[in-house]
């Protein structure tokens, strides 16, 4: 089983649009899906998940849209926390996130400590999220440790890099699942993913489900994991 499995969340839109809903209605569902993956990883007994629910590239659409999402999370955040902690679940956030509104922020920050001591399921949430970004903010973390001569640039290596990420403290996706069949990564932990296992569906993100869940476990299952060596 994998041990870290990450998620790209991609089709609210189009699921909306197909049944012509607004995209609004597409998101809601999505909200639902994550439910659904968030309970099969406990049944499988994953100990980390980790989705991708907003990108520092996703402040481009319409304000309308930006403003509906940033409070759906809220209100999912308030309506999940005792579920959350009943099933033992421990919530990091990982992004920029001090570009969020305070509202969410205070939310956020909230539920990080009331679940900081579950160890059921790790669950990191990608809000305000790039790849590049996190990169960018790893390197500034390390010129700062330099100038503070607190590293010597001789030093720096890969795990240099790794542990100034955000999730310096966990281990590589092992699975990344993409739905909506699009066939890119999107910016989405682009140093963490160089060796994970990937799995892209034609299902759209609201129509995810348990079933969906297994397919890409047993695809996963099937996989020579070679790291680049020869086996």
């Amino acid at each position: 089983m994998p041990q870290h499995l990450a998620i790209i969340m991609d089709g609210n839109g189009r699921w909306a649009k197909n049944r012509g809903l607004p995209r609004s209605a597409g998101h809601r569902e999505g909200a639902k899906a994550v439910k659904r993956v968030i309970s099969s990883c406990l049944d499988f007994n994953i100990p980390i998940l980790t989705i991708f629910a907003f990108s520092t590239e996703n402040w481009k659409r319409p304000k309308n849209e930006i403003t509906y999402l940033l409070k759906l999370f809220e209100r999912v955040l308030s309506k999940e926390k005792a579920n959350l902690i009943k099933n033992n679940i421990k919530i990091n956030f990982i992004g920029r996130l001090n570009d969020l509104p305070n509202s969410l922020t205070e939310k956020m920050k909230e539920l990080h400590e009331s679940t900081k001591k579950n160890n059921k399921l790790i669950l990191n949430i990608a809000i305000n999220y790039g790849g590049r970004a996190e990169i960018i903010d790893a390197l500034k973390s390390i010129t700062l440790k330099i100038v503070e001569k607190k590293l010597n640039i001789e030093e720096i290596n890969e795990d240099t890099i790794r542990d100034n990420l955000y999730t310096h403290n966990l281990p590589d996706p092992d699975l990344l699942i993409r739905t909506a069949g699009e066939m890119r990564i999107s910016n989405f932990m682009i140093w963490q993913i160089a060796y994970s296992e990937l799995w892209v569906t034609p299902v759209l993100w609201p129509d995810f489900d348990k079933t969906n869940f297994i397919e890409a476990i047993r695809s996963f299952q099937k996989r020579v994991r070679k790291y680049g060596g020869k086996m």
